[in-house]
């Protein structure tokens, strides 16, 4: 799909979840489960992306090490050099970043600000709308109502 990313965060918001680099671990987790989200973005005191933690850095870096997640920090174990997308980003491109590195999620940044992030189910969702119109649309071609 040639759609551009800013057309999907359009359609689904662009609102993100930040944390700060000096909360624990533990408010990290606590933050994405009363959220419902995976992953949090870190952003620097200018505005910038400082890095993104996710569920599985949580498990991989702190919970199977046998770390404490309330003494671990989160500039501790948060990615630090992110991979990122534009707005102009196709759907195509996007699927294939995330395919490609194991992502499930990718902030959106234009300007060196954060307008956004995609979650690998907000694409699969996207896909299968789109998918969805496409066939409704043959269906009628086929059938001379359009």
């Amino acid at each position: 799909m040639n759609t551009p990313i800013s057309q999907l965060l359009d359609r689904k918001g662009r609102d993100v979840v930040t944390v700060s680099s000096s909360s624990s671990i533990f408010e990290a987790i606590e933050l994405m489960e009363a959220k419902k989200v995976g992953c949090l973005l870190i952003m620097n005191k200018n505005g910038t992306l400082a890095g993104i933690l996710s569920e599985r850095d949580c498990f991989r870096k702190v919970i199977l090490l046998e770390k404490h997640p309330r003494s671990v920090l989160v500039k501790d174990v948060m990615t630090k050099k992110v991979i990122y997308i534009t707005p102009d980003t196709t759907v195509d491109d996007c699927m294939s970043v995330m395919t490609q590195k194991r992502f499930r999620h990718l902030p959106v940044i234009e300007h060196d600000k954060v307008c956004g992030l995609i979650s690998i189910g907000d694409v699969v969702k996207f896909m299968a709308v789109e998918q969805d119109l496409m066939i409704r649309n043959l269906e009628k071609y086929i059938e001379g109502s359009l």
